[in-house]
């Protein structure tokens, strides 16, 4: 049988490429068989017919699900994720300055500043902003917990040659056992008098943790504590003398082994990701939490515009770990861009901090279909219900009565749904970089998240509608107007 390439068909169905690769991905063109990352289509396939109108919002849907499973599976660790919303943004007519270098702004530039290759702040300064202008902000963060290889990472277990890791982040660990791993990073590349960065993403099937046998471990199913220096080191080779490793980075990067001076690298799960369900109303992935939230506010945030604000869209990076790092949300970052930009176009900074308004975005806890009594019994949140607005009482997330409403005004107007969460009373939460950012800058915010489940696992589950819903909400967001005069709200 003969094929064709995704351009050909498009170009023979009169089509955009994307709608044949969606079409591909919903199974409407038979006989399209994916190749690697491409699609083969039978030479003699037809276009397929449109849907009516409620099949066409859920294609929509669908096609929004398999947007974020490509950048998911693109952005394996978070400088490849800062790197793609990079790319999306100089598409988007937005311009990279730099913080080491002095610069110039003014009204209705596009521009975005990337620290460390991980965290990434962008903002579109709308041309009509008044000197007490409002920074509307969306946050959330490009890490997820996986395991980070050592500096001296090779290592030996009689004949098998092993990589040496250890945690970050508070992941599952048993997740990680029994399924092909790839690598992923930054490698740091001896030249002369300069030190060249280089991102690298070892595609292939590279290392593996085998899980012990239940014949010598009969405790795995009632309790098994694992220990991360023995049963989650990695083995990458079986009886080869040198650096494996070193050997893998050289060649991908052609560059001489002798020549590689460190590297930030990582462990990821190489299972693509993808829609399931009766109607394709699951997504399950690697890296939901966050990668969702940064997907879904990249993509509002490109595709709004609001003249009297200045919207930012931040992604910040370690997370996970406490973001207690010069690229994490405990830094200056956000602070200091936002000082320079003030002073530059002449705003009153502190008259605009309280004007302005800060989302927080991290996944939520969604309710388990085998354990739902761990969920509080009245704020719970559901898979494709919406979006979660999440609360505690301690203050690990910040929303209160007034940003809640102020999001819940957003919400209606955007006609996307929401829903409340809140931990059960005798169990304690997590946190999320919305408080620690409040701790440097003081706005009005709100944490939300999208509800998913298995959350921490090397594989996650979430809803697939509610992808669609928060687009929907961040852009609405981006282009309404927020006055807050005194005890008075209003949003238009």
């Amino acid at each position: 049988m003969k094929y064709m390439s995704i351009p050909e068909a498009a170009k023979k169905f009169q089509l955009s490429e994307r709608s044949v690769r969606n079409y591909c991905q919903q199974g409407r063109i038979p006989g399209a068989v994916l190749q690697g990352k491409s699609w083969s289509i039978p030479s003699n396939a037809e276009k397929p017919e449109r849907s009516n109108a409620k099949d066409s919002n859920d294609e929509q849907v669908i096609s929004l699900g398999y947007e974020l499973i490509n950048f998911i599976n693109n952005s394996p660790v978070s400088f490849f994720a800062v790197d793609n919303v990079k790319k999306l943004l100089l598409e988007a007519g937005y311009q990279e300055l730099l913080e080491s270098q002095s610069f110039n702004v003014n009204r209705g530039d596009k521009v975005f500043f990337v620290r460390n290759g991980s965290s990434l702040i962008a903002l579109d300064i709308g041309e009509d902003i008044k000197d007490f202008a409002p920074y509307h902000v969306i946050a959330s963060h490009s890490d997820s917990p996986c395991l980070k290889i050592k500096p001296n990472a090779d290592g030996r277990s009689d004949i098998y040659n092993r990589i040496n890791v250890e945690v970050y982040g508070g992941l599952i660990m048993s997740t990680w056992l029994d399924r092909p791993l790839g690598i992923a990073g930054r490698v740091l590349i001896n030249r002369d008098d300069e030190i060249e960065t280089r991102l690298i993403n070892l595609e292939d099937d590279i290392v593996m943790i085998p899980n012990q046998c239940i014949h010598f471990n009969r405790e795995v199913n009632t309790g098994y504590r694992f220990n991360p220096a023995s049963d989650m080191q990695a083995f990458i080779a079986q009886e080869l003398e040198g650096s494996p490793l070193r050997e893998l980075l050289s060649k991908n990067l052609n560059v001489k082994p002798e020549e590689i001076l460190t590297f930030d690298l990582y462990l990821y799960n190489r299972e693509f990701g993808y829609l399931w369900g009766k109607k394709k109303e699951f997504v399950s992935s690697s890296r939901l939490d966050d990668l969702e939230c940064v997907f879904t506010s990249s993509k509002a945030f490109a595709e709004s515009h609001n003249k009297e604000a200045i919207n930012i869209l931040y992604i910040s990076d370690n997370e996970e770990v406490g973001s207690a790092s010069r690229q994490g949300a405990d830094s200056d970052f956000l602070e200091a861009i936002l000082k320079q930009i003030s002073s530059k176009l002449g705003l009153n900074y502190e008259v605009s901090k309280a004007n302005s308004f800060l989302i927080s975005a991290d996944n939520a806890h969604a309710v388990h279909p085998n354990n739902p009594g761990i969920t509080d019994p009245n704020n719970k949140a559901y898979m494709n219900k919406g979006i979660a607005i999440k609360s505690n009482a301690s203050q690990s997330y910040t929303s209160d009565a007034i940003s809640s409403a102020v999001f819940q005004k957003i919400c209606q107007k955007a006609r996307a749904p929401y829903q409340f969460f809140t931990n059960r009373s005798d169990m304690r939460g997590g946190s999320t970089l919305g408080n620690i950012l409040l701790s440097h800058i003081s706005f009005l915010s709100v944490d939300i998240g999208l509800p998913q489940l298995a959350m921490h696992s090397s594989f996650e589950t979430a809803g697939t509608y509610d992808i669609d819903y928060a687009i929907k909400a961040f852009k609405e967001f981006y282009q309404s107007s927020i006055i807050i005069d005194g005890n008075k709200f209003i949003i238009k």
